[in-house]
């Protein structure tokens, strides 16, 4: 019933889906969908938080991408969020997260943590581990800010349709990002 829910929040939006064609979709009574959600707002959460379970990349997959060599470990990291976040069904979740951070606040801040949790602990392991090299005071905010130079411009310009998906302009742009960063961090 949750993907079912999502697919038709999706389409439709929150304001214009309706428990109706969900159950109806799901081949089950309104009553039924009621039975376990007390209204729509708590069937949207639901439907969200288990996509978002759904597009989490698990920290096993991060940490397999990961090499000796410090510069393409941090590329491959980026490359792999961002053609997580580049997925037709990611984008659309994305989209109807920013769109309804309005009404569901607290939503989207967990969404977001939920999706880059992984993610930053590997880069704070993998920042702890080149320490010799790097000059990292705090790792957990250098690995937000990691993100935010690496993939938050490629993530933007996907979801918004002014890229398709992960292009060799993309792949550039994150090798850019990573050697600035390095750049940036590297003890002198």
């Amino acid at each position: 019933m949750l993907g079912t829910a999502l697919d038709v929040f999706l389409e439709k939006g929150f304001e214009q889906a309706t428990v109706e064609e969900i159950a109806s979709r799901t081949a089950m009574s309104k009553r039924t969908v009621y039975a376990r959600y007390a209204d729509k707002s708590a069937l949207f959460i639901a439907a969200v938080e288990r996509a978002v379970e759904r597009f989490t990349i698990s920290r096993e997959v991060v940490e397999a991408v990961v090499t000796d060599d410090l510069g393409e470990s941090l590329v491959a990291i980026a490359r792999l969020r961002v053609e997580n976040l580049a997925s037709a069904s990611s984008i659309k979740l994305q989209r109807i997260l920013i769109t309804q951070s309005y009404r569901f606040p607290d939503l989207y801040p967990a969404a977001i943590e939920r999706f880059v949790g992984p993610v930053a602990q590997v880069l704070v392991d993998l920042f702890e581990r080149h320490r010799a090299e790097l000059d990292i005071a705090q790792p957990r905010r250098a690995a937000t800010a990691f993100l935010g130079l690496t993939v938050g411009g490629p993530s933007r310009a996907i979801v918004s349709g002014l890229a398709d998906g992960v292009t060799d302009e993309v792949d550039e742009t994150i090798r850019f990002a990573v050697r600035l960063f390095l750049d940036g961090v590297r003890r002198r």
